[in-house]
Order: C-alpha cells, then sequence, then structure tokens
C-alpha cells in the first residue's frame, strides 16, 4: 500500500518581499485611476499633426511592441483608467498597463515552443498559446537535410511525415498577420521538431526576454524558453552537429540520471513560477542548486519550495548588487 503524506495546517511566513534594482512595480486592477494628468499620451492615442513628425515616429517605433498595440487603458472623465489587471508601464509620456495574465501576443524574432494541431494545404497549424492558431507555411521550413529549395508537390503530399499533429516543434516568428495571427518559420537546423522531453506551460508575462532562449545547463540538461510561455526540458544531446534538419526524432531511452535532472528542473520551473519570479537560465539554475538537499518529490512542499526560493532570490539580489 503506498504511503501517504499528511500535513497539518499552519501559519505561513510571508517571503521576502526585497525587489530588485528599480523599485516596487506600479499594479493595478480593472477600473484603477492610472492617472489624471492630462499631459499623458496612452498607447494608440494618434497624436495631432505637426507635432514632431519624423523624429517623433522614430522614437515610438523604438518603444516595444507591447507599448505600442495600445492595450489595457482607456479616458473616462479626463482620468487614464485600467482596463485589465497588471503592471504599469511609462515611457516618457506614454502609458499602457500590461496584463499579468494574458495569451501570447507574438513579437517579430521571438522564440516560440508549439504544438501542431493541423495539417492544412502547404501550412500546418501551430497551438501557441495566443488568442489564434499560429501558422507555418511549407515554404517556411528546411526539408530533412537541411535542403534550401523551391518546394513541389511531391514536398506537399509528404508533409504529414515532416510533422503531424500532436508533434512539438520550435520556431521563430517570422511576422504578424493583420488579425494578430503568428507566422512561424523554422529556417535554421537548431529549430524544428522536439524529441524527448518534458513541456511546462507558464504565463508567457514571466519569460524574460535574452539575446538567446537556447540554454544548455551545467546540470546535464537543456531548456528552451518559448516566449509564448511554453518551456521544453530535454536531455542535453551530445552531438550539435546533426543535420537531420530537425525533423528525425530520438527515441533511445533516456537514462535514470537524466530523468531525475529533468524532473527537478520542472519542479524548479513550477515553484518560481508559483511565486511570480522570472525564468530565465540564472533563475532556473540557482533554484536548481537550492533544491539539490532536497528529495525531487519534496520541492514543492510549500515550506520546501519557500526556502529554496529564498535561497535563489538571495543569490539574484547578490548578482545584480
Amino acid at each position: 500500500m503506498a504511503a501517504v503524506t499528511m500535513r497539518l495546517p499552519a501559519v505561513r511566513a510571508p517571503l521576502d518581499s526585497s525587489a530588485p534594482r528599480g523599485g516596487e512595480k506600479h499594479l493595478v486592477a480593472p477600473g484603477d485611476t492610472i492617472t489624471t494628468d492630462t499631459g499623458y499620451m496612452r498607447c494608440g492615442q494618434r497624436r495631432r499633426r505637426g507635432g514632431g513628425g519624423v523624429a517623433r515616429l522614430r522614437a515610438v517605433l523604438r518603444w516595444p511592441l507591447s507599448l505600442r498595440r495600445g492595450h489595457g487603458t482607456y479616458v473616462e472623465d479626463e482620468k487614464l483608467i485600467a482596463s485589465v489587471a497588471g503592471v504599469v508601464e511609462r515611457v516618457n509620456k506614454l502609458v499602457c498597463v500590461r496584463a499579468l495574465k494574458a495569451r501570447y501576443n507574438g513579437e517579430i524574432g521571438d522564440i516560440v515552443v508549439g504544438r501542431i494541431t493541423e495539417v492544412q494545404q502547404k501550412r500546418w497549424k501551430v497551438e501557441t498559446n495566443s488568442r489564434l492558431d499560429s501558422v507555418l507555411l511549407l515554404s517556411s521550413i528546411n526539408l530533412p537535410g537541411g535542403e534550401l529549395r523551391r518546394k513541389s508537390a511531391e514536398d506537399e503530399l509528404a508533409m504529414r511525415d515532416y510533422l503531424q499533429e500532436g508533434d512539438l516543434i520550435s520556431a521563430e516568428v517570422q511576422s504578424i498577420f493583420a488579425d494578430g495571427a503568428v507566422s512561424l518559420h523554422t529556417r535554421s537546423l537548431k529549430y524544428g521538431k522536439l524529441g524527448q522531453g518534458v513541456l511546462v506551460q507558464v504565463s508567457p508575462s514571466l519569460v524574460k526576454r535574452q539575446k538567446t532562449h537556447f540554454h544548455d545547463l551545467p546540470c546535464g540538461a537543456s531548456v528552451i524558453l518559448g516566449n509564448n510561455g511554453f518551456i521544453w526540458i530535454y536531455p542535453t544531446p551530445e552531438q550539435k552537429d546533426d543535420e537531420a534538419g530537425g525533423y528525425t526524432a530520438n527515441l533511445e531511452p533516456v537514462p535514470l540520471s537524466d530523468r531525475e535532472v529533468i524532473s527537478r528542473l520542472r519542479n524548479c520551473i513550477v515553484a518560481l513560477v508559483a511565486h511570480k519570479m522570472m525564468l530565465f537560465d540564472t533563475s532556473i539554475l540557482y533554484c536548481y542548486e537550492a533544491s539539490l538537499p532536497h528529495q525531487i518529490k519534496d520541492i514543492l512542499k510549500p515550506e520546501v519550495t519557500e526556502e529554496i526560493i529564498l535561497e535563489a532570490r538571495q543569490r539574484l539580489l547578490d548578482l545584480e548588487g
């Protein structure tokens, strides 16, 4: 008979609320007044003609796309009011609210992890945690072997041999359609079909944007931190010069030691998400190292989680200081 662990109710000690450099975030709920200043410029607002010209346009184009989209605020009685719960972001006179929980809004160049949901004519539909299914065109992939050539009718008939429903892929955002749907591409050997590993789904707002989202961790496993909130954990491959074109999955048994590392990383990521900490290679590694004195199954116990998160957070603060 399997053993059952029972815990008595206990008062949880609050975690240290030490914030990284930059101060506390300005959090708002729907209906909260952000500002009554009439000199603000809310996202999506059109400026009057003759006010800045090309210089202002260039400045706006340098703003993050999330700021230019114009979501999260509305005006009522000359007050700027939040329409979603989230963090207030300001760039000079520009004000918007970034929702804490929201579907993924793609930006060109993002790295995403997705699941094939449908095979259509000359395209695949991909679930990427966004409002609409993303699209991967047949013309936007490298054929097995890394071939770069015009796709033929034979390639279209063989689409299901490359990718079929249920397959997980890594890809890059190539463009965004007018309705907000994302167009993907896998024109690199580092993208393509994913093999054996573990998928963890988190809020996209918790994934920190970095120059690279592919990380080989020193603990013996690798992670792909998708900007869309899908995180893929897998054994670090022995060979990096694989010329398969990213469409052949390695189905050999994964050693127990690698499975334990992957399971520990998965629980560490879940613990970081539970405490709303940003996910990037350093935070995951610090959390992993702090969890080593504990068994994998104990990491998600509240008292153990708090201990691990406190240690990882302190190391991050020391790193920033």
